[in-house]
């Protein structure tokens, strides 16, 4: 068999693919990282909207930037104890924090118990297929919607800064 450029192209694109494939995991040691960057990035975010503009809102149906970041900590817990299988919460999830310290305390406890629940699950439980809003998904790829829509709201929140002439804290990855 006479082997074309095509067919040595994807010989090598091949090869190459599945030599990258175990790189493009993440573990649940650097997935936990991110979260607690994700946490931090967001208690950060808080902290650069200034009090009087905690209800700003740049459309009339959009939500405000405390119901944003309320939002991000609520959805955490809700999503945390519903599809993955989490204790009772130690806390309100559906208080309404009317300070930054109340919102910075509201989120900390939302993100730690997503923390707390993350760590719980087994590998088995982890790969264990659920029904959610989002059709059947496995628990793993949950604990990942979870963390895609508390980066959305969170990139809103920013948005909101940047509106208002402020600047946002810096972009922090890990």
């Amino acid at each position: 068999m006479k082997k074309t450029p095509l067919f040595t192209c994807m010989t090598m694109a091949i090869a190459f693919l599945t030599q990258i494939s175990g790189f493009a995991q993440t573990t649940m040691e650097e997935f936990l990282a991110k979260w607690e960057n994700g946490k931090q990035f967001t208690l950060e975010v808080v902290d650069k909207m200034p009090n009087e503009l905690l209800d700003y809102k740049p459309h009339e149906s959009a939500m405000s930037f405390r119901e944003q970041v309320t939002h991000i900590g609520a959805s955490i817990a809700n999503m945390s104890k519903g599809f993955l299988d989490g204790p009772d919460m130690p806390f309100d999830p559906g208080q309404k924090p009317q300070s930054k310290e109340e919102m910075k305390k509201f989120i900390s406890a939302c993100y730690d118990y997503g923390q707390g629940v993350i760590k719980s699950l087994s590998e088995q439980q982890l790969n264990e297929k659920i029904d959610t809003f989002a059709g059947t998904i496995t628990r793993r790829q949950m604990v990942g919607l979870i963390d895609d829509h508390a980066t959305h709201h969170r990139g809103a929140a920013i948005a909101y800064i940047r509106a208002n002439g402020l600047t946002p804290p810096a972009f922090r990855a890990t």
